[in-house]
């Protein structure tokens, strides 16, 4: 195949679709918003499924570099209830399915992974036409266009390569995150620090939820949940770190202490994330030269999957068209009819080839929560 491959997007399923289309001989360039690669933070822990996940990994031929990745311990999960009494305490045997890596690690092993050049940074897109044909023109925010054969869009949430296919929008689902870190936990948050142990921590509770994780060394890593409209949080003035942790902690009025910890004695001014999502059952018809993937394609609230299922179509996509080099339409149908099928629901969070939970699910409560992972096959 000697179409050039247009990658809007240097998230880690673009990263992954350059790296496979790489090894296969296959010509990519991606282009990226961002000035470079280290402009912001890249995000929390992430863990990398065996069943998807990992297996772009390895198409990629980079599981030697990801093992070098993985966090050892964070594996363990814990359940507790607000008044801080465990529910459920499994340790990392070193036999889980889930290794967690630092998302920006992951990222910066992909990025070293392909030649030099092939992210083009700095260019954010500005607006995407067809030219007929199958043949795509991208207009850059700082000037320049560049023209293509194969275009795909692997910009995310708020995609600018996804108007070409489909008029759908990412809609607010009803709940947001507050997300905070405590540094040195060990040492300067000790009852935090044992709340959390030594992974992974869920306080379910309907409308108000805790997870929290531990990153490398002593960090903390919190995610305060609130299920509220977007008026409800656009009256807290999260400019002033000391009153919008104010309010949020009202909410959580009577949590165990050490729990309330993680949002009240937090290092860094806490930071909303609200919850956008596509619809379930997201598609488009086929659209000469042009594909999505990733959140692009089908964007849901956190679940645990969503970096899986990017890693896994940027591989997925880049063995289609390796594997039909003669006919790039038969293989991005191909591509979009498994992909639509794995981007709908999840295994644990929500049903298989249904929509995930909302906030008033069952298993945000202790005992959905305890009874979902009771049926789990896989150890979490």
């Amino acid at each position: 195949m000697t179409t050039h491959v247009t990658i809007i997007g240097a998230g880690l399923g673009g990263l992954t679709l350059a790296r496979v289309l790489h090894l296969h001989g296959i010509p990519a360039t991606i282009y990226e918003a961002e000035p470079n690669p280290g402009v912001r933070s890249q995000g929390g822990l992430l863990d990398i499924h065996d069943y998807n996940g990992q297996l772009a990994i390895e198409a990629a031929d980079l599981m030697e570099e990801f093992r070098g990745l993985v966090l050892e311990g964070r594996q363990a999960m814990r359940v507790l209830d607000p008044d801080g009494t465990v529910l459920h305490d499994v340790p990392d045997d070193g036999t889980g399915g889930r290794p967690e890596v630092h998302r920006g690690e992951l990222r910066e092993m992909l990025l070293d992974s392909l030649p030099a050049g092939t992210v083009r940074w700095g260019h954010k897109v500005s607006g995407v036409r067809s030219l007929g044909g199958g043949r795509h023109e991208v207009t850059f925010a700082g000037g320049g266009t560049v023209e293509t054969s194969l275009l795909v869009g692997a910009d995310g949430a708020w995609s600018r390569v996804r108007p070409m296919l489909t008029a759908a929008l990412p809609e607010y689902v009803g709940t947001s995150v507050v997300e905070t870190y405590l540094f040195d936990a060990d040492t300067r948050h000790p009852a935090a620090a044992k709340a959390v142990g030594g992974g992974s921590m869920i306080v379910p509770k309907e409308g108000r939820e805790l997870f929290a994780h531990r990153e490398r060394g002593d960090t903390l890593h919190a995610y305060v949940m609130v299920s509220e409209s977007q008026e409800w949080f656009d009256a807290i003035d999260f400019t002033d770190a000391a009153a919008a942790t104010a309010r949020i902690a009202e909410e959580f009025e009577g949590w165990a202490p050490e729990l309330r910890a993680l949002l009240t004695d937090a290092d860094l001014p806490p930071v909303l994330r609200p919850f956008y999502a596509l619809p379930t059952d997201h598609r488009w018809d086929r659209v000469p030269g042009v594909t999505l993937l990733g959140d692009a394609a089908h964007l849901a609230p956190p679940n645990g999957e969503g970096a899986n299922l990017a890693i896994l179509d940027g591989a997925e996509l880049a063995k289609a068209l390796a594997a039909r080099p003669d006919d790039i339409e038969a293989a991005l149908a191909a591509y979009e009819q498994d992909m639509f099928a794995r981007g709908t629901g999840d295994p644990f969070f929500g049903a298989p080839g249904g929509e995930a939970d909302g906030p008033e699910s069952a298993r945000h409560t202790a005992e959905g929560l305890l009874a979902a992972l009771a049926q789990e096959d896989r150890p979490h």
